[in-house]
């Protein structure tokens, strides 16, 4: 058998042998599942080095493997290796430290390079190796629990909206393992066949990392699709800006006049705050701002530590040339909580907003994290650009996957059940695609409205940019409610004071969860006794009967599992927690008011004003203006006393049961 002599005529026989080499080394070296990845990673690169110089060193005939297995005599095959990395090292300074070294067994070493030597990595006649590597690192990042990686129907999608051409330059300054990168690339090769993909991969394609072993996963992506020299830069992006130019200028030997497009999911949730001064003071979004008549203004003090992903919306829009477009995952909470509503002005004042698409709450869960986000589009906007403008919003609901830790796939199905193929492929049942084709409608006539889609005008942006606010179904709410209604906070008090039953740690008190409601009877059907001391820190409000308590925080809030009741005399002095609001002394019939807070119209509100991207909660601020829907004063009293009739009911049913004797 001649050297290279396997044609890969599909990417699954290369991506069978990625698995098996993976497999192999986990199981017999002892190493987590990120040190077998990074030794694999160290192989492909020796093996495209050797192909590269035509040294012929990465071979092993079967008489030495068979040493090497059984640990006979000495073999130069170790040596030639490690001799063969450190000229690999030389090749690739800023991905491997000198002092690196290969932390394979002999065993599993001449295991790799008997599965690899008679593949070439480097042959730019088959397209099979980039899409290998890309489903192999798919599976390897989902056990390593995503740090590194965005979920590929999340990237396709982001770039799809964006749509890069072949004559744009694009970036990822948190590319992680590239896969905003590779998309795009993919994305470009797809829509223009003539080009040269290893012009696009040299002169289009930029991503920054500061991790040096996820660099070197990017890096690898790109060599396999086109054994060209790529612009994956191992480098901290919240360097100071002139450093990043200086980085990128003196790679591209080009003068640096910012980006086309921009593709990114910055690190947030656990990645912590960003506390060095010295970085903060670079970004006008590291001081803190400062609410004006008009809006807000940036003081000079700086902010005591600034997450991540906060610093990045203002790196990115500086990496952007102007007019130039950008992608970025966020948060929920960074489109919807009052506290971040001065983020919210910068990027008006900055950019130009394309359009914002909400996530549904399991689209990472796959990849290790519940964190709720949307995806942010922008426009670097020009200094004399107008305010007037439409703006799309869109809504996925199916993500073509379960939200379990396997992300499952889910194909659609025909009303009998059976799934349906194109292609002979079965098919997603994913809204990615009606999405896209929706914002292309949208930049066609400037609005759209659909079942996951609609879009509003620049004027009617407030503090807030996230879709269920705006949603053509909630504001329907509001201009129903606009005329009979009054606002909550008008009519109840809301107890804001902790219990001073909460001073004596010794006392033994009833305490009241969310849990403990049963919505659907208006309920409280259970309490915990505790000593003060005891109680868990959000223990804060002491209840007395005829109180309604209704939920603010929870994945709950403003779904039919909602948690609202009255309190029964049973719970008087008892102590909820601080995800209740206590409502007390109403001004109108409690029933009616009772009833209200478990009515659509209640709900859909609670949903709107929701902010939080971990757990969703609604402020006082917002609970206190929502507005309660005051019907004439005769359906008032009949609602009410409807209501009081079956408070009433259940009463008598439960004593007619503890009433029944066995015997």
């Amino acid at each position: 058998m001649q050297l290279f002599d396997i044609e890969l005529r599909q990417e699954d026989n290369l991506l069978k042998k990625f698995e098996e080499i993976h497999d192999f080394i986990y199981a017999n070296d002892g190493l987590s599942p990120q040190q077998t990845l990074n030794e694999f990673l160290k192989i492909l690169f020796i093996k495209i080095f050797d192909e590269n110089n035509n040294l012929c060193i990465f071979r092993i005939s079967a008489e030495e493997y068979q040493n090497l297995r059984s640990n006979k005599g000495n073999s130069p095959i170790v040596e030639n290796i490690n001799l063969l990395f450190d000229k690999t090292k030389q090749e690739y300074p800023d991905l491997f430290d000198n002092d690196e070294k290969i932390k394979l067994s002999k065993s599993s070493l001449g295991f790799v390079i008997n599965k690899l030597q008679n593949i070439s990595l480097t042959d730019s006649s088959s397209d099979a190796k980039g899409l290998a590597f890309q489903k192999f690192l798919s599976h390897k990042e989902k056990e390593g629990k995503g740090q590194f990686f965005t979920p590929e129907p999340v990237v396709n999608f982001c770039v799809e909206m964006i749509n890069p051409t072949a004559n744009e330059t694009v970036i990822d300054p948190c590319c992680g393992s590239g896969g905003f990168v590779f998309s795009a690339f993919q994305h470009i090769i797809k829509n223009n066949r003539s080009v040269d993909k290893q012009q696009i991969i040299k002169n289009n394609l930029f991503g920054i990392d500061i991790n040096k072993d996820i660099a070197k996963i990017a890096r690898m992506k790109l060599l396999l699709e086109a054994n060209v020299k790529s612009n994956i830069f191992c480098h901290n992006s919240l360097d100071d800006i002139d450093a990043i130019k200086l980085l990128l200028s003196e790679h591209t030997h080009q003068s640096y006049d910012g980006f086309d497009v921009l593709l990114t999911n910055p690190p947030f949730g656990t990645a912590g705050k960003i506390t060095d001064n010295q970085i903060l003071s670079k970004y006008d979004l590291g001081y803190k701002w400062i609410k004006t008549e008009n809006g807000f203004s940036k003081s000079s003090i700086l902010s005591n530590g600034q997450p991540a992903e906060i610093l990045f919306v203002e790196r990115c829009l500086q990496l952007l040339r102007e007019g130039g477009r950008m992608a970025i995952v966020l948060p929920n909470g960074h489109f919807e909580n009052p506290s971040l509503e001065y983020l919210r002005y910068y990027i008006k004042l900055k950019a130009k907003i394309l359009g914002v698409v909400n996530l549904p709450q399991e689209t990472f869960i796959p990849y290790g994290t519940a964190v709720k986000t949307s995806l942010l589009f922008l426009e670097k906007e020009t200094l004399n650009a107008t305010k007037q403008y439409p703006l799309f919003f869109g809504k996925i609901k199916r993500l073509g996957y379960q939200g379990n830790k396997n992300g499952t796939p889910i194909y659609k199905k025909n009303n009998f059940g059976q799934l349906i193929t194109e292609n002979g492929n079965s098919v997603l049942d994913e809204d990615f695609s009606m999405v896209v084709a929706d914002y292309q409608l949208f930049c066609k006539f400037q609005e759209i409205k659909t079942d996951n889609s609609f879009s509003i005008d620049y004027i009617e942006l407030n503090g807030r940019f996230d879709y269920d606010f705006y949603s053509p179904e909630n504001q329907n709410v509001l201009s129903k409610l606009s005329k009979k209604s009054v606002r909550l906070g008008d009519i109840v008090e809301i107890v804001k004071t902790k219990s001073t039953k909460l001073k004596d740690k010794n006392a033994v008190v009833e305490y009241v969860e969310l849990s403990d409601v049963n919505a659907h009877s208006f309920e409280i059907i259970n309490s915990t006794q505790y000593a003060v001391h005891e109680l868990p820190s959000r223990a804060s409000y002491e209840l007395k009967e005829d109180d309604i308590v209704t939920a603010i925080a929870g994945n709950s809030v403003g779904t039919r599992k909602h948690a609202t009741a009255l309190v029964s005399s049973e719970y008087a002095g008892a102590i909820c927690t601080n995800g209740f609001r206590v409502l007390r002394n109403p001004k109108i019939d409690k029933f009616y008011l009772l009833f209200f807070l478990h009515s659509e119209l209640f709900l859909k509100q609670m949903m709107m004003y929701r902010t939080g991207a971990a757990i969703p909660n609604v402020s006082d601020n917002d609970l206190m203006n929502v507005l309660v829907y005051l019907p004439d004063e005769t359906t008032i009293q009949n609602i009410g006393n409807q209501m009081k009739c079956s408070f009433s009911l259940r009463t008598e049913s439960a004593k007619m049961i503890e009433n029944i004797q066995l015997v």
